[in-house]
């Protein structure tokens, strides 16, 4: 376990949050006492959109003439 005072912590938190994320215990202390605990944040993980959607085949065919040329 890491502790270390919040002035200190200031000048190396860099190090303080990298020591943090490989799992070590870092406390910050004020006036010699724990106030706080560094921890690393848990990954969420990522979705793509919230709707479930499907695609038809028909979406991938070439438009006719009159939709592409909308489109121009």
């Amino acid at each position: 376990m890491t502790t270390m005072n919040v002035q200190d912590a200031k000048a190396r938190l860099s190090d303080l949050v990298a020591r943090a994320e490989r799992g070590e215990d870092v406390v910050i202390a004020r006036a010699g006492r724990p106030a706080v605990r560094l921890v690393p944040v848990a990954p969420r993980p990522r979705t793509f959109g919230t709707m479930d959607l499907t695609v038809p085949e028909s979406f991938f065919e070439p438009l006719d003439e009159v939709e592409l040329a909308a489109w121009e």
